[in-house]
């Protein structure tokens, strides 16, 4: 029997190598802790329609549908994975595939660093692209808008929601009608917002 040579050998290691290298990243994704301003792509082979980029918002929870509300700050990606798998699976006949992977990874400044003089804004549902926004102070609702990139074809721009939590902890959910503000009936537009605001753009209902 013929021996391989040594440059196939070679050649053979390498390729293990690095395929072993290419399965690493996948593995710590998995076990990556999740914070808010993070944002998922959520996949679910059976149904692409539940297909979405989810921002993670302050109080940890993502809502998908036909799952509900789950709870994804602080708590491993491979956890989240399982959970709406199984939240899924009474929609389906068997167990849906279903795939979360990190999209975005919130930005964190440095101890001692000098941050820009900025606010963060959180962006969910229809928007054109959700996820952190930092715009600056005195940024108004119209014009946070435009630094959005507007919204996606199912947005219900008449019932934008601007969630606003005080110094006590309480939250508050101010009601924004976009449709109004661009007719000029409406002066919800030159609402300033402030840091921690979370905008969030419902889906539009049939017929809507």
């Amino acid at each position: 029997m013929k021996l391989p040579d040594l440059k196939t050998v070679l050649t053979l290691m390498a390729t293990l190598f690095l395929g072993a290298l290419s399965l690493a990243p996948a593995a710590v994704a998995q076990n990556y802790s999740i914070r808010p301003g993070d944002v998922l792509r959520i996949e679910v082979i059976e149904d692409p329609s539940i297909n979405r980029s989810v921002l993670v918002p302050p109080d940890g929870k993502i809502v998908v549908p036909l799952a509900g509300s789950v709870q994804a700050g602080g708590r491993a990606v491979g956890e989240v994975q399982a959970d709406l798998a199984a939240m899924l699976a009474p929609n389906f006949a068997a167990t849906p595939n279903v795939f979360v992977s990190i999209e975005r990874i919130v930005e964190t400044t440095q101890q001692g660093a000098s941050a820009p003089a900025t606010v963060d804004i959180f962006v969910m549902g229809e928007a054109a692209n959700p996820g952190r926004v930092e715009v600056a102070p005195g940024t108004t609702v119209l014009q946070f808008f435009a630094e959005m990139g507007g919204f996606s074809n199912f947005a219900a721009t008449k019932r934008i929601q601007l969630r606003r939590t005080d110094s006590s902890g309480a939250e508050k959910v101010y009601l924004i009608n976009y449709d109004a503000i661009e007719q000029g009936t409406s002066k919800n537009g030159a609402t300033v917002l402030r840091d921690g605001d979370v905008i969030v753009v419902p889906q539009r209902r049939l017929f809507e």
